[in-house]
């Protein structure tokens, strides 16, 4: 990361960012709620990445030193919570799902200029209401510790349509298949094949932002056909990739379950 910044508010608002634009590494003395309405965010810690379409939205604890990245023309929505209101008891990043009624509340709270009238209060009181009954969603490309396993991990990250077996990569970084395997267990908490599948979704959620076709989506993540593609992105996100193309310059309207 570049050179750290300390903002100690979480700025609440809207902070429009062009395709590849990102804010530098910071962290502020404030919980914040970042919530791309249109097009894709990525936020990158030292523990990994988060990516969330319109359909969720990423948690950022107090202290946590972190950078943004857009992907598509995204419209950020901010909302910053003191320390103590801590709606989710979370002490590290989390993909949040977003329903209709959070999506409104958080484009109509982050809308509005910053007072301390009791209707905003009342609006910030649903809000948090509403994030409690959140479900985590498991969205995340955690980063490597160990060299070996970085190494490995770094190739995919490059390439996702690398299709080798772990077998394979494991020999041209000098390990074994056996103890990748190990360490994508130890330090993941899932196999080579879940990671795998998490890094081709964030990729393909960045290039559909872009405005690439499902078929070339599926086939720069390495997935054997689109239909295949198709079938592991709704189960992942509940919509298919055809829904998170932007059209005429925005993404379809978010209609997620729940």
């Amino acid at each position: 990361m570049s050179r750290i910044r300390h903002t100690p508010r979480a700025m609440t608002g809207i902070r429009p960012l062009h395709s590849g634009d990102g804010i530098d590494a910071h962290w502020h003395d404030e919980h914040q709620i970042v919530y791309a309405a249109r097009g894709v965010l990525s936020v990158t810690t030292d523990a990994g990445s988060w990516v969330a379409p319109a359909t969720r939205a990423i948690w950022v604890p107090a202290g946590t030193v972190h950078e943004h990245r857009a992907y598509g023309e995204t419209d950020v929505h901010l909302v910053g919570l003191p320390a103590g209101a801590d709606p989710l008891g979370l002490d590290r990043p989390a993909v949040l799902g977003v329903g209709p009624l959070l999506r409104e509340l958080i484009i109509a709270y982050t809308g509005e200029p910053e007072d301390r009238s009791a209707e905003r209060r009342r609006l910030r009181g649903v809000l948090l209401d509403r994030l409690r009954h959140s479900d985590e969603q498991p969205v995340h490309v955690p980063a490597a510790r160990d060299p070996r396993l970085a190494a490995v991990c770094a190739v995919l990250r490059e390439d996702p349509a690398d299709g080798r077996t772990l077998a394979r990569l494991g020999a041209e970084a000098g390990v074994s298949e056996r103890t990748l395997t190990r360490l994508f267990q130890a330090e993941f908490g899932m196999s080579f094949p879940q990671w795998r599948t998490q890094v081709r979704l964030h990729h393909a959620l960045r290039l559909l932002a872009e405005g690439l076709t499902v078929t070339a989506v599926a086939h720069r993540c390495g997935w054997a056909s689109s239909s295949a593609f198709i079938d592991v992105f709704r189960r992942a996100f509940g919509r298919t990739p055809a829904q998170h193309r932007p059209k005429n310059g925005f993404m379809e309207p978010s209609r997620p379950p729940g």
